[in-house]
């Protein structure tokens, strides 16, 4: 049966994996998206790479393979990996509890004016157990969208906000607890939140175009981003190259491309290392692929849980989208996603940049998953 499927598919002309540039193409015909780049690989080797409709709309700029885009919470494991870099280097432990590196933290209380069990620990804000708030206090808040803040204003703010839950009790998607833990690498490692990365994780893995600050000679290249208006794509009202931006943004700031953030993933993959070069040991990328919630509501969809910095497939239920138990994946808030499936030896990334879609289950990311998943299926 399957060498007869494979027969009637070449005798189509059209391979498994083919079909999905075609898929996505017919999303931007219909008006969903100005365009997409595709990579699915397999066992470390990229079978596909495509990119179809457009980088602008308005100018009719194609999309290329190579173009940049802002990947939102898919910065999440990066930061967490920075955290791991850290640890493997003996420079923190995953259970120090934060305000012995930020001081802030001391003395923290809950919303009902009581004392904590325990102070939050590092390994608390990468599996989004710490009880911080979602997002930014006070005068803060929009930090995220203006970038105007220093990155160790905002964190002692974030210190001086009363919890929502007890440490470690509750799930609770926090961009303030990945913030944390970009302050806490700026204050361990002595360097910024971005030169650290650069130099420990971006360019041992020849992420070339990964960065967070984008400079002019990249702007050609930075996909816009858009909004639907009652079924019409509009240009979003945000800064694309967030000119004069001083803040990071740990939990959502990161430019990168499809076949960079590939590599990363597929690093991952590799239990820490890529092309001869380790970037993490063994042990760090074990416990940022496993399950640290427990049975915990956790994660964006049925039966996921929550490693580190990343959501795990941790039961029959997640496999909803034909990823197997252990599969780890992020999106992010303006549609990109990534997964690796360490059954299948299997990689598959989607980007493309629209604001209101409506969580991770959205129609173009779903489709782009299951053909990836049926392409390794019939072999290819």
């Amino acid at each position: 049966m399957k060498l007869l499927l494979c027969l009637l598919l070449a005798a189509a002309g059209t391979s498994p994996l083919e079909r999905i540039p075609a898929r996505m193409k017919k999303f931007v015909d219909a008006g969903t998206a100005s365009g997409f780049v595709t990579l699915v690989a397999v066992k470390g080797k990229v079978e596909l790479l495509s990119a179809v409709g457009y980088r602008d709309l308005e100018t009719k700029a194609p999309m290329r393979t190579d173009t940049i885009f802002q990947v939102m919470s898919l910065t999440k494991a990066v930061t967490s990996a920075g955290i791991m870099t850290l640890a493997d280097d003996g420079a923190i432990a995953l259970i120090d509890p934060v305000e012995k590196y930020i001081p802030e933290f001391k003395g923290q209380l809950l919303k009902d004016g009581s004392k904590p069990s325990r102070p939050i620990q590092i390994a608390d804000l990468m599996s989004h157990t710490s009880g911080l708030m979602g997002g930014f206090p006070g005068e803060f808040k929009d930090t995220g969208k203006n970038f105007d803040r220093t990155l160790k204003d905002v964190v002692a703010a974030i210190g001086k906000a009363p919890l929502e839950s007890q440490p470690g009790e509750v799930w609770r998607y926090s961009g303030a607890g990945m913030a944390t833990l970009g302050r806490i690498i700026e204050v361990v490692s002595g360097q910024s939140y971005s030169d650290y990365l650069a130099t420990r994780i971006f360019s041992p893995l020849g992420m070339k175009d990964s960065f967070f600050f984008p400079t002019p000679d990249r702007y050609d290249r930075i996909a816009s981003v858009y909004t639907d208006d009652h079924g019409t794509l509009k240009k979003a009202t945000i800064n694309l190259y967030r000119k004069g931006a001083i803040f990071p943004a740990p939990e959502g700031g990161l430019y990168t491309t499809a076949p960079d953030y590939f590599r990363f993933y597929q690093m991952l993959m590799n239990k820490g290392t890529l092309d001869g070069k380790r970037i993490l040991s063994p042990s760090a990328v074990e416990l940022m692929i496993m399950n640290h919630t427990g049975e915990l509501k956790a994660g964006f969809a049925p039966g996921q849980g929550y490693g580190f910095g990343l959501c795990i497939v941790r039961s029959i239920e997640g496999m909803f989208r034909y990823n197997s138990i252990g599969t780890f994946s992020h999106g992010g808030a303006w549609r990109t996603y990534a997964f690796g499936d360490p059954k299948k030896s299997l990689v598959g990334i989607v980007m493309y940049q629209r604001t209101n879609v409506g969580g991770d289950i959205a129609d173009e990311t779903n489709a782009f998953i299951e053909m990836a998943n049926a392409a390794v299926g019939t072999g290819n």
